[in-house]
């Protein structure tokens, strides 16, 4: 078995555990990157593309913000669409200031592989039979298959960066750990096309028919959204019928411009809200969709994740820089704080913008959780404070230093 040495093991090469080794190099922490599959695979995951201002910063302080500056579309405001009825929510100017920036999550991804990549930073892709052990002591360890040859990894502290079906969170001890989960009656059919987006900014939509979201990744590609049934198959959706039912959905006057075209990426995926807690045991720390998973819904997947490495980030720094070992205990505090908001944000914007049928959802009953929602549609999208308080949640909550 071969041996290897590092300060802090990763485990996944997803935009979370990528951006946290870039981090923790430039600080001087040496890392190594543990993923099951390819490179290739990594980036051919179709992902989000809204980056809250935080996470856009800390891509900034990573030292790999060049394209994402250039390239990616800095919006203002967002709209929300009501029985096709269109209102703007002015990000930047209810928040003073803060907006999100349209970026790919895969091209967020191969641009931090590029900067590892350049930095001479290991990363070891489609490595095999990844196991954590001694993780409540003080020397961890993961052993792992790769390239033909078994290996064992010594380390300080572990970062399970792996997902919801990693082997990170499945290492603490079920005792140990307390699982909250919420599975929504509803999936999304997205639909990702080389068309112009229907609209400057992104269209969240409430119609009869269901919830639609227009969205964009770029002033050429285009990314779709409808609510299906959990029963749907993506084979039964051809590209005709995708765009024949979001013209129903969208406004009529985004319906009649919208340009249409062939799919490049077609999928229906389910909807959860998911956390674990503590998102620590000992010496491993639990990181982005390992620890929750959100419904797409408010855009906060990814920038949860980001909060969670903006956290970690700072908490193994001052262990290594100040000697500090008691800020440890503060990171699921801390990161936990901050997921429930993006949790609960998440959760009632579903609420808001999605036809529950008769189920209702939540345990209401399905004609009153209706006539909650036209309150809380009329308040939030009509009245300043209510658009305040849905821009502050929108573009993100400030992170908390440790």
């Amino acid at each position: 078995m071969k041996t290897l040495k590092t300060q802090v093991a990763i485990i996944g090469a997803g935009p979370a555990g990528l951006l946290l080794g870039q981090l923790l190099a430039k600080q001087g922490i040496s890392n190594l990157i543990l993923e099951r599959v390819s490179g290739d695979y990594v980036l051919g995951r179709i992902r989000a593309g809204i980056l809250e201002q935080g996470l856009a910063n800390l891509v900034r302080e990573a030292g790999v913000a060049e394209r994402m500056d250039a390239e990616g579309e800095v919006h203002e405001g967002v709209e929300f669409a009501v029985d096709g009825v269109r209102k703007h929510i002015d990000l930047k100017g209810l928040t003073g200031g803060d907006v999100v920036i349209c970026y790919g999550q895969t091209e967020l991804t191969k641009d931090l592989m590029d900067a590892r990549q350049a930095a001479g930073l290991l990363t070891c892709y489609e490595a095999a039979n990844v196991q954590l052990h001694d993780i409540a002591e003080s020397t961890p360890s993961v052993t792992f298959d790769y390239e033909g040859e078994k290996h064992s990894l010594c380390c300080d502290y572990i970062a399970g960066c792996d997902g919801f079906h990693g082997t990170s969170r499945q290492s603490i001890p079920a005792d140990k750990r307390t699982e909250y989960e919420r599975v929504y009656p509803f999936g999304w059919l997205g639909l990702l096309s080389d068309t112009p987006p229907a609209s400057e900014e992104l269209i969240y939509c409430k119609s009869e028919r269901g919830f639609a979201l227009a969205s964009r990744r770029s002033a050429t590609r285009s990314r779709y959204y409808l609510q299906v049934p959990l029963t749907d198959n993506v084979e039964e959706w051809s590209d005709d019928d995708v765009w024949a039912e979001l013209k129903r959905r969208l406004p009529q006057d985004v319906a009649e411009n919208m340009v249409t075209g062939p799919s490049l990426e077609k999928s229906i995926a389910p909807l959860r809200s998911f956390v674990c807690e503590p998102m620590q045991y000992g010496r491993l720390f639990l990181v982005g969709d390992a620890a929750h998973i959100v419904p797409p819904t408010g855009a906060k997947g990814l920038n949860l994740a980001a909060s969670d490495v903006h956290t970690l980030y700072k908490v193994l720094t001052r262990v290594y820089q100040e000697n500090d070992t008691a800020c440890i205990a503060r990171y699921s505090e801390v990161a936990l704080k901050r997921v429930w908001h993006g949790e609960r944000f998440s959760w009632w914007l579903s609420n808001m913008l999605h036809d529950y049928g008769d189920e209702g959802g939540s345990g209401v009953d399905a004609k009153m959780l209706d006539r909650f929602m036209d309150s809380e549609r009329d308040y939030f999208l009509n009245t300043e404070a209510g658009r305040r308080v849905l821009a502050t949640q929108y573009v993100g909550l400030p992170y908390e230093e440790v």
